[in-house]
């Protein structure tokens, strides 16, 4: 079995329940309970997941959306930092399997950045996730670029996660079981990507790597749409929107598991581009690793996925488990 490190993990802080309460609508109350059980597990429960499915290590995030929905920005800043030291300390008991995100309090861009810096310098983290908006404010806005070029002089990866729309989309009216997971948050978080883009992120910071998870969010697929759009539509950016994609974005396969989507991912991005995730516990690590084994890549591209890539955008080396540079 191929080794594998996992990108999207997530766990509980205490004092972050009722913040993840408001994404899960009317779960039955019994799997709600299994849900938090695995959520708040940093012992046998999720090693032995871990174990059966190959999974060398996981850098673990909070289940979102935490703290960005928070509307008392001093609160935020708090809780943020509570929930990373509540990281740390588990992550100090298994630092051979468990790696961290910084949770962030993006209401304010100059506490983030510095929360982010502490995470990555003093606990050691190697990156962020960050979910979606910030009580509707995206992450192109111009407040945030000072945010960005710590992150840029940091040098670390922020993963962009789903999250619920400011407002609903009026097209999925009456239709609930269109909602969140099953296709309204890809809708949102692949817009929220393109956001970046073309507002002109990436132009301002050069160094910026973001990691979108479910195999980018239906982005690879339509590269080439972009380009034509964008060529019709007169836009001026100093590169075109595929190509931007492909310098700054890298995927995983959270939550997709299927031949089809991992071999357009890799075909449209690069195998160095896509890595693997199972997006615990929402998702099953035996078939997420089982479907990796499986998939119709050639062992070098398999060896890629599962951890070369992740090692690589990390910062990390195979011998070491310590934050360095990273190099997308």
């Amino acid at each position: 079995m191929t080794k594998k490190i996992a990108l999207e993990e997530h766990f509980l802080a205490p004092g972050c329940e009722e913040y993840w309460a408001t994404t899960v609508g009317d779960l039955d109350r019994t799997i709600y309970d299994q849900v938090v059980s695995r959520l708040r597990d940093f012992g046998a429960q999720r090693l032995d997941v871990m174990d059966r499915a190959g999974i060398e290590r996981v850098v673990l995030s909070l289940s979102g959306p935490g703290v960005q929905i928070e509307r008392d920005r001093t609160m935020a800043c708090r809780k943020a930092r509570d929930a990373n030291d509540f990281l740390s300390r588990e992550i100090e008991r298994r630092p051979d399997r468990f790696a961290g995100f910084a949770h962030l309090p993006m209401q304010d861009p100059i506490a983030a950045a510095d929360e982010l810096e502490r995470c990555v310098r003093d606990l050691g983290f190697c990156g962020a996730m960050i979910n979606g908006h910030t009580n509707g404010t995206y992450l192109d806005a111009p407040s945030l670029d000072p945010f960005w070029a710590r992150v840029e002089a940091l040098q670390v990866p922020i993963y962009l996660h789903p999250a619920d729309p400011v407002a609903s989309y009026p097209a999925m009216a009456g239709c609930p079981s269109l909602k969140r997971a099953m296709w309204e948050w890809g809708v949102e978080t692949g817009t929220h990507a393109l956001r970046l883009v073309f507002a002109g992120v990436f132009e301002r910071f050069p160094g910026l790597t973001i990691i979108l998870g479910h195999l980018g969010e239906t982005l690879p697929f339509l590269l080439w749409r972009f380009d034509s759009r964008a060529a019709i539509y007169g836009l001026t950016m100093q590169k075109t929107p595929s190509q931007y994609i492909r310098a700054h974005m890298v995927v995983t396969t959270s939550g997709m598991f299927a031949p089809e989507p991992l071999v357009c991912a890799v075909t449209a991005l690069g195998a160095t581009r896509v890595m693997f995730s199972v997006d615990y516990p929402y998702e099953s690590s035996e078939q997420a690793a089982q479907f990796i084994e499986s998939a119709p890549v050639d062992d070098q591209t398999r060896r890629r996925l599962c951890f070369e890539n992740a090692e690589r955008v990390l910062g990390w080396t195979t011998e070491t488990f310590a934050p360095g540079r990273r190099d997308a």
